[in-house]
């Protein structure tokens, strides 16, 4: 009897096939052509260093290290006047960092809300939605900002602050918002765990051939916060109340946000939010009507149609555009310096007046906004690449 031979699959191509196919047909025509490329490069390159050093205008990164002799009113870690320059930028680096993940969360959510109203049956909040989209995309985002800044002077002093909740103050001195502090052990471990949680129901979603049922999701979002109190009890966290009140001629306590760091993330965040329900709007379109004729055939609701059938699909029109609105967020977070904020490009413009070593403020510069963008973009890039191998998107 003749051996059975199974038959698998197509073999995957090795390391050596890869590199031949990103490579080329021609590897020496592209060898001498990236060749050339470089010492043109090179030659072009040499010659500005040498005109810039004839000048004085070589770069220079020895500022790096030298005393700062400014502060930094809003930080997220210790800074004095006497620190350098080099935590001067990690300080601004980190009020970007902090503007953009707030701002894309708040324009995701925000956005991705208008979108689906856009797109209901109520023709009133249809409309509605439709004229804030159109007012906030045909107005610049400087103007904006200006507008809100503006806004935000015009708050009163803390004595007759605004409270529209208890506990929340609104005034030229900030806002101030009720907070809580860890009087004994520490959050970061349930932080970590609560992560960890959600990258491995994200996991286990992945691979599943069917969506969760609306108890089995709901039981899923619970598990959190029970593993959280559970945490919490056992670990022996006790928390405190922090609420902001008024002492003296201040107001004390609580979270507080500078107006500057107010007014850039409204302002952000509704800028964005419009072209994020633009962006969703487009995408539920671009699915077919015979989707939702199929979905009411098999009895279900309009929601879970959305939810099940409509916006993975959408997805593939979603997931693009989102990615340029979050890169777009993250840039446009160097406007800060219009409006007094100051992050990473104020910290810079202010390393250049006092050094004069412009040319090289500017590659920190741009080496600091590559090193939050490029971040962004491969997260997004790689949940893209996730959606084509289960087979929403097109590869």
């Amino acid at each position: 009897m003749a051996d059975i031979v199974g038959i698998g699959g197509p073999a995957r191509p090795g390391t050596a096939d890869k590199l031949r196919i990103w490579w080329g047909d021609r590897p020496y025509s592209q060898a001498i052509l990236i060749a050339a490329l470089f010492v043109i490069a090179a030659y072009f390159g040499s010659n500005i260093l040498h005109s810039m050093a004839a000048r004085g205008m070589e770069p220079n990164f020895d500022y790096l290290w030298e005393r700062t002799g400014f502060d930094i009113d809003e930080t997220l870690i210790p800074f004095t006047s006497d620190d350098t320059f080099g935590r001067a930028i990690l300080v601004g680096l980190l009020n970007t960092v902090k503007l953009a993940f707030f701002g894309c969360i708040f324009a995701t959510i925000l956005g991705v809300t208008l979108g689906v109203i856009r797109l209901s049956g109520n023709l009133l909040l249809s409309r509605l939605v439709q004229s804030y989209v159109e007012l906030i995309r045909n107005t610049p985002l400087t103007l904006q900002l200006f507008f809100w800044i503006a806004l935000t002077q015009a708050l009163p002093q803390p004595r007759q602050a605004l409270q529209p909740l208890p506990a929340t103050f609104l005034s030229i001195r900030g806002i101030f918002l009720p907070w809580f502090t860890v009087e004994t052990g520490s959050l970061w471990p349930l932080i970590i765990a609560l992560v960890l949680l959600a990258f491995a129901a994200h996991f286990v979603l992945a691979r599943r051939q069917r969506p969760l049922s609306p108890g089995a999701f709901l039981a899923l979002l619970a598990a959190f916060p029970v593993v959280a109190v559970v945490w919490i009890l056992l670990a022996g966290i006790s928390f405190t109340p922090d609420l902001p009140a008024l002492q003296g001629f201040n107001i004390r306590g609580g979270l507080s946000m500078s107006r500057e760091f107010a007014a850039m993330l409204l302002g952000l965040t509704l800028y964005y939010a419009a072209s994020i329900s633009e962006s969703v709007r487009s995408g539920i379109e671009s699915v077919g009507i015979g989707q939702w004729e199929a979905g009411r055939a098999i009895g279900l609701s309009r929601g879970r149609i959305m939810r099940l059938v409509v916006f993975p699909q959408s997805m593939r029109v979603i997931t693009p555009l989102m990615t340029s609105s979050f890169l777009d967020l993250t840039k446009d977070t160097s406007l800060g310096p219009l409006i007094g904020f100051f992050e990473v490009t104020q910290v810079i413009k202010v390393s250049a007046n006092k050094d004069g070593n412009a040319v090289a403020t500017i590659i920190v510069l741009v080496i600091v906004f590559l090193a939050v963008s490029l971040p962004v973009s491969y997260l997004i890039n790689l949940y893209n690449r996730r959606l084509a191998k289960r087979g929403i998107i097109a590869k």
